[in-house]
């Protein structure tokens, strides 16, 4: 059986990278590679080389990204994807497609992969973030595909809500805490070596993305969390680059020039990687921003999380996460909050709702047991009868 994985970005591949490797090793499996959008721009690191250097073979790539992004370049690019989709599904003509999340890199795929009646697995369906549209794209996927694999009990329920039939519809978790278990993570002196910075007393990572569904402007935003990180003494922000959605430039940006200012006091980089995004995590005060990755795996690591905004909103939490609005004073209040004894004593004992980083092998159990002819119909799954 041949199974195509697709990824768009950094963080998706650090995600799916357990899953491509227990397929790798799968007797009688051929895994396939597609890699597209940020993965092969210089603007975001040219991270296909990340994907390459774990000792994957990359099948395909296509371009699709263009140098922008307002909505009409994006709604451009998805266009381009579709393109390329076209040629490289014709050419690998996989028996399944395994895409995670809520892109629009992924919807273009997806919509690619329904016309050429390629059966879909999909990851991470059923959640909900109010602040962006990544909520109708992830849906849209979801009713697109075959095979769900969600990371809650009530994600569970919401796509078979949906109209998906419940046999293929399991909840393994979140994929991401697998390689929070799997993975030895690098030690602080070691981190600090390879990251050429010295932690202080309070450290932090901050990841911001902007939230397609405001009408406030993701400059604004951002300039408000910048306010409240330049009032935090004795503190190091090691911020990681926003993604290619509408207004990631301008963050990126504004990242840029507040290193340039403060290099005592912040470092930047495009992608971490994922060992050592984790590593980092593990030996932070706090992480910040808007990212998935602050409510799903972190928790995983007892380290604390500051969610700012709606982007995440909707999503289940655990009680080592503090919730604010884009308020400088609520960030504030955050920082004072995440250092007091009693919260840390909350971060410590609190429980990941998101699994325990078993994902990749019940996802495989249930990849095993697949009969691809299945999948070549589908129905609408009517709850009511």
């Amino acid at each position: 059986m041949k199974i195509c994985v697709a990824t768009g970005t950094r963080a998706e591949y650090g995600l799916l990278r357990p899953l491509m490797k227990a397929i790798q090793d799968e007797p009688n499996w051929q895994l396939q590679v597609l890699v597209t959008g940020a993965h092969l721009s210089p603007e975001f690191g040219l991270t296909y080389r990340e994907i390459e250097k774990d000792g994957f073979v990359i099948d395909k790539k296509v371009e699709m990204l263009l140098s922008s992004d307002t909505s009409s370049s994006i709604v451009k690019s998805m266009g381009m994807g579709m393109v390329g989709f076209s040629d490289a599904l014709q050419d690998m003509n996989p028996d399944l497609l395994v895409i995670l999340g809520d892109r629009y890199e992924m919807l273009a795929l997806a919509s690619s992969a329904l016309i050429f009646t390629i059966p879909m697995v999909h990851i991470h369906g059923g959640e909900i973030t109010e602040g962006a549209y990544d909520d109708a794209i992830r849906h849209s996927i979801t009713k697109m595909s075959n095979l769900h694999f969600a990371s809650t009990e009530e994600y569970k329920r919401r796509i078979v809500q949906l109209g998906e039939d419940p046999r293929f519809v399991h909840n393994v978790g979140a994929i991401g805490l697998d390689s929070i278990k799997q993975l030895p993570l690098l030690g602080k002196n070691e981190l600090e070596k390879e990251l050429e910075f010295k932690f202080k007393k309070y450290n932090y990572q901050v990841t911001f993305h902007p939230t397609t569904l405001d009408k406030e402007s993701p400059e604004i935003q951002f300039q408000i969390l910048l306010n409240a990180i330049d009032k935090q003494l004795d503190s190091f922000f090691v911020f990681t680059k926003a993604n290619a959605d509408t207004g990631g430039r301008i963050i990126n940006q504004m990242i840029d020039a507040y290193v340039s200012k403060n290099p005592d006091k912040a470092r930047a980089f495009s992608s971490l990687g994922n060992l050592r995004f984790l590593s980092l995590v593990k030996y932070c005060n706090a992480v910040i921003g808007n990212s998935s990755s602050g409510i799903v795996e972190v928790p995983s690591l007892k380290t604390a999380t500051i969610n700012i905004g709606d982007r995440q909103k909707g999503r289940i939490q655990a009680e080592s996460i503090i919730n604010t609005k884009i308020s400088e004073f609520e960030i504030l209040q955050a920082f004072e909050k995440i250092k007091s004894e009693a919260f840390k004593g909350i971060v410590e004992h609190s429980v990941n709702p998101y699994g325990t980083g078993e994902s990749t092998h019940k996802i495989m159990n249930e990849l095993r047991k697949v009969n691809v002819e299945e999948f070549r119909t589908k129905k609408f799954h009517d709850s009511n009868n």
